[in-house]
């Protein structure tokens, strides 16, 4: 079987995506299902590809943060069904030690499958129109485009009463922030929080720990992301704010309890450290690109620093308990959205560079 669809190709780190036709060959293989994509966020991964050196292969297409529809499955085994709405999640071998402990984000192989062209035996080839080969599925999925092979295993199912289209965010990037809260930290009522950087992960981070009881405040250099933080009930400091651990030590009763860092940024890092309180917690989701040094006293006194992949989440627990509590109206993530069709695909990426928008979704 051949199906071919329309996708977002990058055919180079410094250049355009282009919206093009593309071929999958072969059926589902055996765990396997084939998604009519609905919608696809686009996340700082997806774009970090472009500073990667190479490690991504190109010619590929991105995306893995999709959401849709099983229109084809491949075996009796994969649990899901031919009309059922999904959120598609990171891939992992499902039989590594942290894979069997539901430590999937730590899985032994998550780098090659995820992120540097891991490619599966017997995973359908993905070719271009003149047949070129396009590099292994991106994050299990490539979803920038409207259809995708995915293993079942990183496939939820999810209310087909849901806007599936906006839904594939809650696979990855609210996912982390959500996931680091929840599970990571562990938050309950009366719990104090920090988040540094208050764009799609930190918001999300806002919004779970609101929703778990805590005290939040929102720390970020762009006065419209801490309106937001503000609208979702987090107390709002900008990032230049003089003696900012202090001032958050104040807001918090003494210091932070939890701390939550998105931004990779070295000076907040340490202002996070400062700002903890005793036996705090502080949180790592960015990858940090420069030496780390750490300002004398940073961890005295019980505090600890750790890096959170994922959120720390099964992805089929997780995703079911944050569309609940949308549902409920606790977490509002689809305030955090702007849609965007598949073909302004580069439009989107300018406005997610730019800050203008907090999470693009693409519409196939």
């Amino acid at each position: 079987m051949t199906t071919r669809f329309r996708a977002a190709v990058l055919r180079s780190y410094e250049k355009p995506f282009t919206v093009e036709e593309v071929a999958l060959h072969e059926e589902p293989a055996d765990g396997e299902i084939l998604v009519r994509i609905a919608g696809c966020g686009m996340c700082r991964t997806d774009l970090a590809v472009r500073g990667s050196a190479g490690r991504t292969p190109l010619p590929a297409v991105l995306g893995h943060e999709g959401a849709g529809v099983v229109v084809g499955t491949g075996g009796p085994d994969t649990g899901l069904n031919t009309g059922d709405h999904v959120v598609l999640s990171f891939d992992s071998c499902g039989h590594c030690r942290n894979c069997l402990g539901a430590a999937p984000a730590y899985c032994d192989s998550f780098a090659s499958l995820n992120l540097f062209g891991g490619r599966k035996e017997n995973a359908a080839r993905f070719t271009d129109a003149a047949g070129g080969e396009l590099a292994p599925r991106w994050f299990g999925q490539s979803s920038f485009a409207e259809y995708a092979v995915v293993s079942a295993r990183n496939a939820v199912r999810v209310d087909p009463s849901l806007p599936v289209e906006l839904l594939g965010p809650l696979g990855c990037g609210f996912l982390t922030g959500a996931g680091a809260v929840l599970n990571s930290f562990g938050i309950g009522p009366g719990d104090t929080m920090t988040v540094f950087g208050a764009g799609a992960v930190g918001l999300a981070a806002v919004m779970a720990a609101t929703a778990a009881g805590a005290v939040t405040v929102a720390v970020d250099r762009h006065p419209e992301r801490l309106a937001t933080a503000e609208r979702l009930r987090a107390i709002p400091l900008h990032a230049s704010t003089a003696d900012l651990p202090d001032r958050i030590r104040r807001l918090t009763d003494g210091g932070t309890q939890y701390a939550l860092d998105t931004t990779g940024s070295p000076e907040l890092i340490n202002d996070a450290l400062q700002a903890l309180r005793p036996t705090g917690h502080l949180g790592l989701v960015a990858r940090i690109h420069t030496p780390l040094p750490l300002r004398p006293g940073s961890l005295d006194r019980g505090r600890k620093i750790s890096h959170i992949c994922e959120g720390d989440a099964v992805p089929g627990l997780l995703i079911p308990r944050l569309t609940e509590l949308w549902q409920a109206g606790r977490f509002p993530f689809d305030q955090l959205i702007r849609t965007y069709p598949l073909a302004d695909i580069n439009e989107a990426e300018r406005d997610c560079e730019a800050g203008r928008v907090v999470k693009p979704v693409l519409i196939p």
